[in-house]
């Protein structure tokens, strides 16, 4: 019964919890106890808006950098991950297989701000080797949903 919550909860997290008790066949007191045992169980670790940030008026840039560390001894990438994890501007960390240590997503207000960030607070730490940024420059599908609608050839189709 928690994947299918989980999963229902994935997909729209603002589902009325009646209408999540009638699809499982179960009781609204009973969905909404284990919604909160899972909260405190950290296994819902909060929920999230999707925004196409670039149908507002704000300007958002993201960015994708790749981390190359050294692992410290008896600790491991979890210390080097927490101190990263620790600025504000950074949205995500996930420690990677392959030829880099993490990826570490960051939104900033300007690429020049995000590349300051780079340059002067991640790439400096004890641990970093190296880092290789990648800028977003359009998001088409984020967490599973399409943003903005494809635009539509408005052309009439020819046949011979």
């Amino acid at each position: 019964m928690r994947e299918k919550i989980l999963n229902m909860l994935e997909k729209n997290s603002r589902i009325d919890i009646k209408d999540m008790a009638v699809m499982l066949g179960i009781s609204e007191p009973e969905v909404a106890n284990e919604i909160a045992d899972m909260e405190k169980e950290h296994i819902i670790c909060g929920y999230n808006t999707i925004i196409d940030w670039d149908k507002t008026s704000e300007e958002k840039v993201t960015a994708l950098i790749e981390v190359k560390v050294t692992p410290q001894r008896g600790l491991g990438f979890d210390s080097i991950a927490e101190r990263i994890y620790q600025y504000d501007e950074i949205t995500s960390v996930y420690l990677m297989s392959g030829g880099f240590d993490f990826t570490v997503i960051i939104e900033g207000k300007t690429m020049k701000s995000v590349a300051q960030f780079v340059a002067n607070k991640l790439a400096p730490l004890d641990s970093v080797l190296s880092t290789s940024t990648h800028f977003v420059l359009k998001k088409y599908k984020d967490y599973g949903k399409v943003l903005g609608e494809p635009e539509k050839d408005e052309r009439m189709l020819v046949t011979p």
